[in-house]
């Protein structure tokens, strides 16, 4: 059986992922590449590092594997969500950096179209709240702040498109300008009952149509990868058979197809993903419903809570505070005390994300006594990744009323055995870890799979799921509650510092 390669384009870093027909990893690479911060709450990228480091590791895990071009049976692609690119439609040259989903320099333009009373048309069309985190404000900034940049995107000279697009359309050689439906709904300018772009949020955004791409299913051929791409050579004519965003990805490699099922991804940031079926639900608790995927005629949605900053404090740890050589010691430090001395960290160095959506809050750190040491501070880092995965889940609970099975965990941060079980603990719930905790690149694998008849559906992919391990909760609820509530208390604390 022939392989797919995944491609999984994060916040960090480019990953790239060879599965065989079992959904196990043949090989795989990773390239990191650095983000920009012009200034405070500002996050920007280089769009042509996160091509080329993407096509890097895609050539790298070719290697190791020892495949050749016969053997790939397909291309799939994951993404990180919101981050805005938009380029000249003739060159394939990016007009600015890319401004990253974590970037709040759209804030006040937030502000004012709350202020205007869109925020019902927002929600009840997109499903999204209005905050600066969404792709469709960072496209206006874009136009509004890069010299000429709205004439030519009036004039059809413009594109823009998440990273999604943006690896498709260079990979195609420019001849793919599309989206699927799970990128599209993370804009604020798609209409998730339609599943087309709304012309009334365009209008008000100044977002021209014309450099939109295309909204498409998360399972098709969207095209083939071209020649004359460095690195990629042996890829030339190999479909590329899916994208999508890289959360709603993961849920599908966890093979969370029920309603009621969840995941919750521990990466840069932290996201938990309920599947709803094929009706969004209206979230009364600061959630935001979002297409999960496309595949054929049928669409699934998904009830999501963001966080903004989960492992990426971890690095901060590491690379800002040089408390610790790399993430593994963070555990180490954190398992050395019982708990964390009474010290709560807010990691809200791009704001607070749901439930909250507070844009103007940050980081904060309270509890500090002389007794407190660096391993107490590591481990209220974990804890609080915990605790904002916790916020997620009571905010799911009020919304829906079919929570089903254990909380499904994966990415680069759950391998922390101290951290799933304190979050199981806080959580009183078990914690379900897979034997493959490279969900996000799996759904990619999977959904082009389909699209190409690697494999026949759903109930074939559910099998391949095996559990590594099940954290089971034994923490007192008093207790529980105890530490809960002085975390509520932190992060009232922690709002509205910022002010732009």
């Amino acid at each position: 059986m022939k392989a797919i390669l995944a491609l999984d384009q994060g916040t960090t870093s480019s990953r790239a992922i060879l599965f065989d027909g079992a959904g196990s990893i043949l090989s795989k690479a990773q390239y990191e590449y650095p983000r920009i911060f012009p200034q405070p709450g500002w996050v920007e990228q280089n769009p042509f590092e996160l091509f080329q480091s993407q096509c890097r590791a895609a050539a790298e895990a070719m290697e190791i594997s020892g495949l050749k071009s016969g053997d790939i049976a397909a291309v799939g692609i994951t993404n990180q969500r919101e981050t805005t690119i938009v380029w000249d439609a003739k060159t394939g040259i990016p007009i600015s950096n890319a401004i990253v989903w974590q970037c709040r320099r759209t804030a006040a333009i937030c502000d004012e179209l709350k202020a205007e009373g869109l925020e019902e048309t927002v929600r009840e069309k997109t499903g999204l709240l209005i905050d600066a985190y969404f792709s469709g404000t960072k496209i206006k900034w874009i136009l509004d702040n890069v010299p000429g940049a709205r004439e030519r995107a009036e004039n059809g000279e413009l594109l823009f498109g998440n990273v999604d697009s943006w690896l498709i359309w260079n990979l195609t050689g420019g001849t793919a300008h599309v989206t699927d439906y799970s990128n599209a709904s993370r804009t604020m300018l798609f209409n998730i009952h339609t599943l087309e772009w709304d012309k009334e949020l365009c209008l008000r955004l100044g977002v021209p149509l014309a450099m939109l791409p295309k909204p498409m299913p998360s399972s098709c051929v969207y095209g083939t990868v071209a020649g004359g791409i460095p690195g990629l050579e042996m890829l030339q004519g190999v479909p590329i058979a899916s994208a999508v965003g890289d959360q709603t990805s993961a849920l599908f490699g966890q093979a969370c197809f029920e309603p009621g099922m969840m995941k919750n991804t521990y990466g840069t940031g932290c996201f938990f993903l309920m599947n709803t079926g094929e009706k969004p639900v209206r979230s009364r608790c600061n959630l935001v419903s979002s297409v999960a995927w496309g595949i054929n005629d049928k669409v699934e949605y998904a009830l999501e809570g963001s966080v903004f900053n989960a492992g990426s404090v971890i690095n901060w740890l590491r690379d800002g505070l040089g408390i610790i050589k790399n993430p593994h010691e963070c555990d180490i430090l954190a398992e050395s005390v019982n708990d964390a001395g009474g010290v709560y960290f807010v990691p809200a160095f791009t704001g607070l994300g749901a439930p909250y959506w507070d844009m103007y809050s940050r980081g904060t750190i309270f509890g500090l006594t002389a007794a407190v040491g660096r391993e107490h501070i590591a481990r209220a880092v974990l804890e609080s990744i915990a605790f904002q995965t916790k916020d997620l889940i009571d905010a799911a609970v009020c919304d829906v009323p079919f929570l089903c099975g254990a909380l499904r965990v994966d990415g680069g941060a759950s391998v922390s055995d101290i951290m799933m079980q304190f979050q199981a603990d806080i959580l009183g719930m078990e914690v379900d870890r897979p034997q493959n905790v490279e969900s996000t690149a799996l759904g990619a694998a999977y959904l082009a799979g389909l699209a190409v008849e690697i494999w026949k559906n759903t109930d074939e992919i559910r099998g391949y799921r095996k559990t590594d391990r099940l954290f089971k909760p034994n923490m007192e609820k008093t207790r529980r509650e105890g530490l809960y509530r002085d975390w509520k208390r932190a992060v009232e604390r922690s709002k509205g510092w910022a002010e732009y």
